[in-house]
């Protein structure tokens, strides 16, 4: 009887305490929470479309497929399954695709391709002029340019207030314990698998809507930007 006693008090200590620890844990959590770093500000809005894709108000994942997006499928398949698929939940994201109006018909066959496997309600083609694209491209931060069919395996987030995420600190927890010299990620590449999947989808992009849900509910505070800031002036 009384080993009995003695593994119903365990039981009901560990009862009592599991959730005490939840909430801590959750706690820590929201003090060690940092939103996605802004590398750069004042993203150029897209120019007039026929569809009026904006990227003003809307969390976008921004890619240039040029003017021989075949070539580029590769990198639209894996942003669409590793990114895309992940992400569509949330309802202001947008994929949009900058391409010359020369490359409509070759696109249009790769969306339908993409499209074989689910409707793409939140991938939008977007076609315009070359200097167009060129501009666009050159309102974001990147350490990559635009190859000579305007395009690149590279993507950007854009958030709803047009400024471009993400991260001015991209070394590991050794590289930074053994004061390695700091870089930066400012976009993404739909080539690499790894970091589409461990760092864009698993990692950035959750960081980010989960910003935006905290916005939206009075719990985001603004002064975990000062982080941000911190690191863009080192990075300077």
């Amino acid at each position: 009887m009384e080993l009995s006693n003695k593994k119903r008090n365990i039981v009901l200590s560990i009862l009592f305490f599991l959730p005490v620890a939840f909430i801590l844990v959750m706690l820590l959590s929201k003090d060690n929470y940092n939103p996605l770093d802004i590398v750069k500000e004042t993203v150029l809005e897209l120019p007039q479309n026929e569809d009026n894709i904006q990227l003003k108000g809307h969390i976008t994942i921004l890619s240039f497929l040029g003017k021989k997006p075949m070539e580029n499928s590769t990198a639209a398949f894996n942003l669409k399954e590793l990114v895309y698929d992940r992400s569509k939940g949330f309802k202001t994201f947008q994929v949009v695709m900058l391409l010359p109006h020369s490359a409509k018909a070759e696109a249009e066959e790769l969306l339908k391709e993409i499209k074989s496997y689910e409707d793409l309600r939140f991938w939008h083609l977007v076609y315009v002029q070359d200097s167009e694209i060129k501009n666009m491209f050159n309102s974001l931060k990147s350490e990559e340019d635009l190859d000579e069919n305007l395009s690149t395996s590279m993507v950007f987030i854009v958030d709803r207030d047009l400024n471009q995420r993400g991260r001015l600190d991209d070394r590991t927890e050794k590289e930074i314990e053994d004061n390695k010299p700091l870089y930066s990620l400012y976009s993404y590449d739909c080539v690499e698998v790894a970091e589409l999947k461990n760092k864009m989808a698993a990692e950035d992009m959750r960081v980010l809507f989960k910003e935006y849900r905290d916005k939206r509910k009075g719990d985001f505070d603004d002064s975990s930007q000062r982080r941000s800031k911190d690191l863009k002036q080192t990075n300077e």
